[in-house]
């Protein structure tokens, strides 16, 4: 059975980058990367998604009347993918119970810190603040509290005294580049 993927990014897609380089050089297989997804119209990522021939969908938050009617479209446009597998690769929002519930344990997410340590938003930031010497990725399962799901895969990355936000954000990031698609592939083998 081939996974049907689509990635949900609102920037750069960094990580979706990596996803797509990985499916098309074989690493992850029996997978196809059916559509990129964002919530900003001039997100980058879309035109990664463009690039590759991978369908690139822009949905505007404001022409919802709430967060519930902007996530029954979203859930609408991923059925139209067939998705099987629900990508989180920079998209930032919080998303509902009711869009969680409807694909349990088919959302993955990269969150910058070894969780359960330093949530939400920069979590780089909230690590050198805190002053702790190692800091890292995870990949975990999306649940309805935010950056709480079980996790998949950690690495570690060493915090420098002369680390700045950037500096660690982008050690971090060389790391999510590569466990993000290992955790996609345990995924798509049944492995997880």
């Amino acid at each position: 059975m081939v996974v049907n993927i689509a990635v949900l990014a609102s920037g750069r897609g960094t990580n979706l980058q990596s996803i797509i380089n990985n499916v098309e050089n074989g690493y992850i297989h029996d997978a196809n990367i059916k559509a990129v997804i964002s919530d900003v119209r001039d997100a980058h990522a879309l035109e990664r998604a463009k690039k590759y021939g991978i369908s690139a969908v822009f949905i505007d938050p404001s022409e919802f009347s709430d967060k519930s009617e902007y996530e029954k479209e979203l859930i609408k446009k991923l059925e139209e993918f067939n998705t099987d597998l629900v990508l989180l690769a920079g998209f930032m929002r919080i998303l509902g119970n009711k869009f969680v519930r409807f694909y349990k344990h088919r959302i993955l997410n990269i969150h910058p810190s070894l969780l359960p340590a330093f949530k939400g938003l920069r979590a780089q930031k909230q690590a050198l603040d805190y002053g702790v010497k190692v800091s890292g990725c995870t990949v975990h399962y999306v649940t309805e509290d935010m950056d709480s799901g079980p996790i998949i895969l950690q690495e570690c990355v060493p915090v420098y005294e002369d680390d700045t936000e950037e500096t660690l954000e982008n050690r971090i990031l060389q790391e999510e580049h590569e466990i993000y698609p290992e955790a996609v592939k345990l995924w798509v083998e049944g492995k997880v």
